[in-house]
């Protein structure tokens, strides 16, 4: 019956983690570097399903979180004193857009679990009182 909790609780745990990853790469967004080496690249977590010995579904397992293999951004400023010898400045493949819907993704479900935190409280709460 308290299962429950501890699923709901691993998932606001990685929808925590999702909220943060994601403002980590809306905050470097506009970070300039002067290689591709040393340019920031957007990240993303990685959940799965966590299971029991019976194969059970238990919560929420994050897996990790994976560097975005799309190309980095280049653009051409020689007069920008991070340019390279070329005259480009390298800039990180966040998408602001993909991130701004990765946030609101994830704070609503950050929102769901916490609302089937206090359904299953007052569910139990009610419960208690059955018997008066």
């Amino acid at each position: 019956m308290f299962k429950v909790f501890d699923i709901a609780g691993s998932a606001l745990s990685a929808q925590s983690l999702r909220l943060n990853t994601t403002a980590s790469n809306l905050a470097n967004a506009d970070s300039v570097s002067s290689s591709t080496e040393q340019t920031y690249r957007a990240r993303h977590t990685v959940f799965a399903a966590a299971l029991n010995d019976a194969q059970e579904a238990v919560g929420v397992d994050v897996r990790g979180i994976v560097e975005s293999q799309a190309p980095l951004r280049q653009e051409y400023r020689p007069d920008h004193p991070m340019a390279n010898g070329d005259g480009y400045v390298f800039l990180p493949n966040v998408n602001a857009v993909e991130e701004m819907t990765n946030m609101i993704s994830a704070s609503r479900a950050y929102q769901s679990n916490v609302e089937v935190i206090n359904t299953a409280k007052q569910l139990m709460l009610k419960t208690l009182t059955l018997g008066q």
